[in-house]
């Protein structure tokens, strides 16, 4: 298996769609796409679902997964490279770092799908709909730029719709059952972790909102909020 990831690591490097820490992509890319097409993120895109199967659905955007596990991204950007599809692309970094490989409002929406829910309160901050990523975010997405949130946790749905309510978010869609009460055809993309149900919880949760120009800082708020209703 060490030896698989190791030469996953070596073979991105020569992928024309996967690019590693990149030093000068910030306001560039739609030189690398070769258009001006809107540009859509999957952040902690793993193996790359949604970054290959909303590329598919949608030729006229540019779509790019981001996440730090580069024989995750192998899958996806492989995927993409066997199936021409010349508008999708991987961006092998840390998400923290966002602000280093795209200017302002140059992201249209942000995708989150699966992440690691980060179940203790105490973990609160690495959600990555905690309001220190949404203040991330803004620095990069467009004004009233969508953030998609789709989820097999329960735990991470409820705090993400307390995060939308405290913080006067715009909430767009909600949904707690994809698979029964929705019939969007974006939402029946399938990822590999949805597969697993490693929450077990047979539902599908997802969360569609939008950023307000400034993200007031009632985060103390917030943390007395979440000792109230989670365990520490």
């Amino acid at each position: 298996m060490a030896q698989k990831k190791l030469q996953r690591f070596a073979d991105i490097k020569n992928f024309p769609n996967v690019l590693e820490y990149p030093g000068d992509m910030k306001g560039k890319w739609n030189t690398f796409f070769k258009n001006n097409n809107p540009v859509i993120l999957e952040l902690a895109c793993g193996r790359g679902e949604y970054t290959v199967g909303l590329s598919k659905l949608f030729p006229e955007s540019n779509f790019i997964g981001v996440d730090v596990k580069g024989n995750r991204i192998y899958i996806g950007a492989k995927k993409c490279l066997e199936a021409n599809i010349s508008n999708a692309a991987f961006l092998r970094t840390q998400i923290t770092l966002l602000p280093d490989y795209f200017k302002e409002a140059e992201v249209s929406e942000i995708w989150i799908t699966f992440p690691d829910p980060h179940l203790r309160t105490s973990k609160a901050k690495k959600r990555l709909t905690h309001p220190r990523f949404l203040r991330l975010y803004q620095q990069v997405l467009k004004n009233g730029g969508c953030l998609h949130l789709k989820t097999d946790s329960p735990e991470l749905y409820q705090f993400t719709k307390k995060v939308i309510e405290l913080y006067k978010l715009a909430l767009v869609e909600d949904c707690d059952d994809v698979y029964t009460k929705s019939s969007s055809e974006l939402l029946t993309i399938k990822t590999h972790y949805e597969a697993l149900d490693i929450a077990r919880s047979n539902k599908i949760y997802y969360l569609k909102f939008r950023l307000p120009g400034g993200i007031p800082n009632t985060d103390d708020e917030l943390y007395s909020l979440l000792k109230e209703t989670e365990n520490i």
